[in-house]
């Protein structure tokens, strides 16, 4: 809560004397072309590399670990969640549990998406979560335990994940593949170059592995 708070507080200097004081107060390590708008993340470790950007109104609390590839970005209107690590009562049986949100190079976030870290988000290079709406959730009840538990998802490289999808513990989009709008992924693929639609997700069809969006060498699409 006090990061937070710091942070409101920063929020009106010049980005350059900001990015200084996040470095300075926080131990973060923000590369000098990396770019924050009008933004709160309160995280443990905060790692934007080259030309990496978060844009205005988005919110990052109780992360562990938020790390952006070099040009790596998230758009406007995010809430980004996790449940701490370390907590006395609640993922005690699982001490490797990840509360991270990792994007490698080019990838994007698009606006106004809700992400649950708690059991850890990977979100591969040159991928799109596009659209407006989407929900990743990391972590729910155990019925047969009665506990709370926790899985990773993970977005392939250059995978592309249509507009109010919803991604649960435990889903995976292979690369190179296309997760069609309004779809629930719940589980975990390893097709590559495919599409997955419905409700679940199933793979539909094939993709040509040869399209132009699958070998950018430039994250920003025309």
């Amino acid at each position: 809560m006090l990061g937070a708070l710091v942070q409101l507080a920063l929020l009106p200097l010049p980005w350059f004397l900001r990015r200084l004081l996040l470095c300075g107060l926080f131990g973060y390590r923000i590369h000098r072309r990396a770019r924050m708008g009008l933004a709160v993340v309160a995280v443990r470790r905060l790692h934007l590399g080259d030309g990496a950007s978060i844009g205005h109104f988005t919110i990052v609390k109780g992360v562990d670990l938020l790390e952006l590839g070099d040009h790596a970005s998230i758009g406007r209107g995010n809430w980004i969640s996790g449940f701490p690590l370390g907590h006395p009562r609640h993922f005690v049986h699982q001490p490797e549990r990840r509360n991270d949100l990792v994007l490698g190079a080019h990838a994007h976030v698009t606006n106004r998406h809700l992400l649950d870290c708690t059991g850890g988000i990977a979100i591969g290079p040159f991928a799109t979560l596009a659209g407006f709406s989407t929900q990743i959730l990391t972590h729910s009840i155990d019925l047969a335990a009665n506990r709370q538990s926790s899985q990773p998802v993970t977005i392939g490289a250059y995978c592309f994940v249509g507009t109010n999808c919803v991604l649960l513990a435990g889903a995976a989009l292979p690369e190179r593949s296309v997760l069609g709008a309004m779809s629930l992924l719940n589980k975990s693929y390893v097709e590559v170059a495919h599409l997955y639609a419905g409700v679940p997700a199933r793979p539909v069809k094939a993709l040509d592995p040869q399209s132009a969006y699958f070998h950018r060498a430039d994250g920003y699409v025309q």
